[in-house]
């Protein structure tokens, strides 16, 4: 019963206390720490141990039970089940070996070989970090605030810095206030907020298809129904967005409307009104993950849904992740007046409050107009990039089977083999020669869009650029063609009717 007694749930918390439980056994089973067949406390005595009501383990117990995490034996009691093999003894991790470290690569958290081109990574290179403008700051900060730079900040943010990004987002168009900003730490916990706050088990999430890895994720591992809706070189669908909107009444809806992850896309200015619209018209909200819209090298319409907002629909999460300094962690969520309180108290169950510190610097850095300063230098880099990859693209992709469209900004080029071709093969293929690149299978819900994949700007030089793509081609032709000469040496077989 040990483990079971460093169990915490938070009554506090809006999410109820079966769903807190049911994904904290299920992370215990997923680890590893509480084995296969190993048998669940009776439901009484956990009861006990944990300070709730019988109906709490009654009801956890009954998810892990749906979603085939443990089995019941009459008048013996519930067990683990041996959901995470397959058929045939292999674990899931043993039989897609490379997975996680595609999403790890994604987030750089993977080091790469030293003469490997990576274009599977989408964090930026090291020397574009502000490292000396920051050391300024910084010592200018601990001069300032001694001691209290390193307290505990408000759980929705440091104030001065809340008004710090007030003053920027005017910048693009988006008028609000301190109260409704909220300082997270990066858009990856903006996310997992949200869902804390929102999503119960069963709940249903609209997304793109593709999109971003780490919100499937999410969003997963809260249970929810996650339904997709294809995207095209303007947007969403909108009609098949209506008719699920109006189908499975969607707790909310996540979308990258500029430089969308992976693809590069970007909406019209029509499509974007028209989703407002919809929310408002199905009472729901939209998640808008402003990934890159600070990269706009030939869109003249970057506008976010935030800045075109009217009724107070859109949930606005903002990270610094590729235009700053990754390893910081910081971003911000800009929120409708009426869920205040729900995202409050899902951050604070999340980690309290984020990096006073950082939060801090920050703020300087936004005062002082440094990052204005640094967001020109990042913008004339990766345009240098970006048109480097684009006339690339142009002259080696060019009849080697390989379908695309170019985006206007952003660091993501999306691509797609001929029907029947693995991505996931083809990322092997170019491992093999030193390239890397980012199969698209991560990022659908289902995984059976294989032939799909993505490549990044973020972490090539320009002549890095003009080596990998030139390579990459020949890996694409040889891969193609070594793949046509099996199909054609595959038997045939005629129907016997």
């Amino acid at each position: 019963m040990d483990i079971y007694k460093e169990i915490h749930l938070d009554k506090d918390s809006p999410q109820h206390l079966y769903m807190q439980l049911f994904y904290k056994i299920r992370q215990l089973i997923m680890e590893g720490k509480i084995k296969v067949n190993q048998k669940l406390p009776p439901i009484r005595q956990l009861a006990n141990t944990l300070g709730v009501n019988t109906s709490t383990i009654v009801n956890a117990y009954g998810l892990l039970d749906k979603e085939g995490f443990v089995y019941k034996k009459i008048g013996s009691g519930t067990f683990v089940s041996s959901k995470e093999e397959d058929t045939s003894g292999n674990s899931m991790l043993q039989k897609y070996p490379i997975d996680e470290d595609i999403r790890l690569m994604d987030r750089g958290q993977i080091q790469i070989k030293e003469n490997m081109i990576s274009f599977a990574s989408a964090t930026p290179t090291s020397d574009l970090f502000p490292v000396d403008d920051f050391k300024i700051l910084l010592n200018e900060v601990l001069d300032r605030d001694q001691g209290d730079a390193f307290g505990y900040q408000e759980s929705q943010g440091y104030y001065p810095l809340r008004e710090s990004l007030v003053d920027y987002l005017k910048e693009i168009n988006i008028q609000t206030n301190p109260e409704n900003v909220q300082i997270i730490s990066g858009a990856q916990q903006g996310i997992d907020v949200i869902a804390k706050a929102f999503v119960d088990y069963k709940d249903t999430i609209i997304v793109e298809r593709p999109t971003y890895t780490g919100a499937i994720g999410t969003f997963r591992s809260r249970g929810a129904k996650i339904v997709s809706i294809p995207i095209s070189k303007d947007g969403i669908d909108l009609d098949l967005l209506e008719e699920n909107m109006k189908e499975h009444k969607p707790k909310f809806v996540y979308l990258m409307p500029n430089f969308q992850n992976p693809t590069g896309y970007s909406y019209s200015r029509e499509k974007k009104l028209k989703i407002i619209e919809l929310a408002q018209k199905y009472n729901t909200f939209i998640v808008e993950d402003d990934y890159l819209s600070d990269l706009s090298f030939y869109n003249h319409d970057n506008s976010t849904l935030k800045s075109l907002d009217e009724r107070d629909r859109i949930i606005y999460i903002k990270s610094f992740s590729k235009i700053f300094m990754p390893g910081l962690r910081l971003g911000f969520l800009v929120l409708p007046q009426s869920i205040h309180h729900k995202i409050l108290a899902a951050k604070h169950t999340s980690d309290i409050s984020t990096s006073g510190l950082n939060q801090r610097v920050f703020d300087l850095y936004l005062r002082k107009g440094i990052w204005k300063k640094h967001i020109l230098y990042m913008e004339k880099i990766y345009r240098e990039r970006f048109d480097v990859m684009k006339n690339c693209i142009e002259k080696y992709f060019k009849d080697i089977g390989v379908s695309y469209s170019l985006p206007e900004g952003g660091l993501n080029f999306w691509f797609s083999l001929p029907k029947g071709y693995d991505a996931n093969k083809l990322y092997m293929d170019g491992a093999k020669n030193n390239i890397l690149i980012l199969p698209g299978s991560i990022f659908f819900p289902s995984q059976n869009e294989s032939r799909f994949f993505r490549l990044s700007i973020a972490a090539v030089y320009p002549k890095g650029i003009e080596i990998g793509i030139k390579g990459l081609a020949q890996v694409i032709r040889e891969f193609i063609k070594k793949d046509r000469r099996k199909r054609k040496g595959q038997d045939s077989y005629m129907p016997l009717l």
